[in-house]
């Protein structure tokens, strides 16, 4: 398409949940109870980890980076859901393509900060009398300070393809936050090498990730099944409980969103794939690292205790 004398739009209009329209001032409290427990529940992790020299061990600094990259992960998206349901449904372009890369920074970022637990896991499970001495936390803040890396780096090639189409007056996102796929859909220039790279790099960044962390279980349930008593096989696993859950719920969304066989899905399948990876499982992470780890738990009981 001709696209030297169309116009290149300053904004975008987010549509948000169009079927949800009488539901919105429900949706509204919902939604903002729904953010603030998130970021409490994150920050309660985080502090209860700092403050209790006991958790400053390998898997509870891995979950305190994991709550502090919640936090930046739910603060990209949700308030301006939030924003939307009050109609405020504008963006800038500028701002669109910030919002784009933020999310899939800190997206990336906690899908190698998830693989990066999973081989926690294994060193400690499978080789237990050199995990000390491999897993230190100098070496725990390496790991995470290269999934940081990967995030920030990750995004640029898509980032960069997608700040070069031209969008001819349309300017309808359908979807409740700014993405590729949707921003992609409403370009009037040629976009097959960006779904081609899209696909690429999100299908690669999704499987090596993923093909690491089964890697790492399938050795962990070797090990585990070689341990003769149950009381030792479930202690072992108890340590993956949280991690595994967590993974399925983030992995499982973020795979049906990101790697497309097609150009484009019912625009109610992406929306509910978002409120999925960007909603629930930030809100679900807290309730899980909590209720399924018992040295959290006992803390969160004697504080609440104190409380009462």
């Amino acid at each position: 398409m001709d696209v030297t004398n169309q116009t290149q739009v300053s904004e975008f209009i987010i549509v948000g949940f169009p079927d949800f329209k009488g539901l919105q001032t429900l949706l509204f409290p919902l939604l903002l109870i729904i953010y603030i427990f998130t970021i409490s529940g994150n920050i309660t992790i985080i502090t209860l980890i700092c403050t209790h020299c006991h958790l400053h061990v390998p898997l509870y600094i891995f979950v305190a980076i994991l709550s502090f990259l919640e936090i930046w992960y739910t603060a990209v998206t949700i308030p301006k859901m939030l924003a939307n349901l009050l109609n405020n449904k504008t963006i800038s372009y500028h701002g669109c393509l910030l919002q784009i890369y933020f999310l899939h920074c800190l997206g990336i970022t906690e899908t190698y900060l998830l693989t990066a637990m999973a081989y926690d896991r294994y060193l400690a499970i499978c080789n237990p009398l050199r995990y000390p001495s491999i897993m230190t936390p100098s070496c725990c803040f390496q790991l995470a300070g290269l999934c940081w890396f990967i995030g920030l780096i990750g995004p640029l090639a898509q980032i960069i393809l997608l700040s070069r189409l031209y969008f001819c007056g349309l300017n309808k996102v359908e979807h409740i936050f700014c993405d590729f796929a949707p921003l992609i859909n409403l370009s009037c220039s040629d976009t097959s090498l960006n779904f081609a790279v899209d696909f690429t790099i999100n299908a690669i960044i999704i499987c090596v990730a993923f093909t690491c962390i089964i890697c790492s279980y399938a050795k962990i349930l070797s090990a585990v099944l070689k341990i003769s008593t149950k009381e030792g096989r479930k202690k072992a696993f108890s340590t993956c409980g949280a991690h595994l859950t967590v993974v399925t719920l983030f992995f499982g969304s973020v795979a049906f969103m990101y790697i497309r066989l097609t150009k484009s899905y019912p625009a109610n399948y992406d929306r509910s794939m978002a409120v999925i990876y960007s909603v629930l499982t930030p809100m679900c992470n807290p309730i899980i690292y909590s209720l399924r780890n018992q040295e959290i738990r006992e803390l969160i009981r004697k504080k609440l205790s104190k409380i009462m």
